[in-house]
């Protein structure tokens, strides 16, 4: 089979990632499908993977604005909507950035997840972090002010706890008004960024959220992690993937993939998968 060029796979990404307002998201099923699809999502745009915001082709909440001013004008709370269906897992290993993964995405970074477990639970995040952890299994899902104040701890030390904890994917939080913070009614005269709605989290550990257990050797787990996520771009500069995970990828996993023809190169600097 000969192999694809890049404007081929340029073209398939533009198609698959939906980057054409002919291929806009109408609905939240919609969303939903093209999660399935592509098996993980950023909330955002921020790199070469398929963004949930950009393939609405809507436009911001407030021109020129950054930050929530720049989420979709009435389709911002469709990032928290989809978290909230517990076939989905909505977790920050984008570097602290939030990634929506299908149920098959989310098999591919389970054992990487509960490594991050075992890892906390260990001591290796912190004495707060490891005690979260205990708690929760203790406990079950919970609040995040509830498992705070059970645990006597500050607010600045438990967020930095439950922030390392979440950059790592051994905890997932989920909104208990089923939402996410975004922008709120603007006002009118006002022009600048619009109020912030903000809800209580419900924390589980990621063994409690996605409980189908894959097992599969660390360094396997990288590789296909790494693959999920070209997979999911279509194709990308080859540099681009070591950086978009909190994990910490070995710097020749691009090269052994490309070896053993589990991804293609188009062009010189250009990966894809096949």
């Amino acid at each position: 089979m000969a192999q694809p060029t890049l404007a081929e796979l340029r073209a398939r990404r533009a198609q698959e990632c939906r980057l054409t307002k002919d291929r806009a998201l109408g609905t939240l099923d919609d969303a939903e499908a093209f999660l399935r699809d592509r098996r993980l999502l950023t909330q955002t745009q921020d790199s070469s993977l398929p963004s949930l915001f950009a393939a609405t082709h809507e436009a911001p909440y407030a021109l020129g604005k950054a930050g929530f001013g720049s989420w979709p004008k009435t389709k911002w709370p469709w990032g928290g909507e989809l978290a909230s269906r517990p076939h989905i897992q909505p977790v920050k290993v984008h570097k602290g950035k939030l990634l929506l993964f299908s149920a098959e995405g989310a098999a591919v970074i389970d054992p990487l997840c509960r490594d991050a477990i075992a890892r906390a639970e260990d001591g290796e995040l912190g004495v707060e972090a490891a005690a979260i952890l205990r708690h929760l299994k203790s406990a079950g899902p919970s609040s995040a002010e509830d498992v705070k104040n059970e645990l006597a701890l500050e607010t600045k030390v438990f967020r930095a706890a439950r922030e390392k904890l979440e950059r790592e994917g051994a905890l997932v939080s989920r909104s208990s008004e089923g939402g996410t913070p975004g922008p709120g009614e603007a006002r009118p005269g006002r022009t600048e960024q619009p109020a912030v709605h903000r809800h209580g989290s419900t924390l589980a550990r990621w063994d409690q959220s996605f409980t189908q257990r894959r097992k599969a050797p660390l360094e396997r787990a990288l590789d296909d992690v790494i693959l999920l996520g070209i997979r999911a771009a279509v194709v990308v500069q080859e540099d681009e993937p070591l950086g978009w995970f909190t994990w910490e990828v070995p710097r020749d996993t691009v090269r052994r993939l490309l070896a053993t023809g589990r991804l293609v190169r188009p062009a010189a600097g250009w990966v894809g998968f096949p």
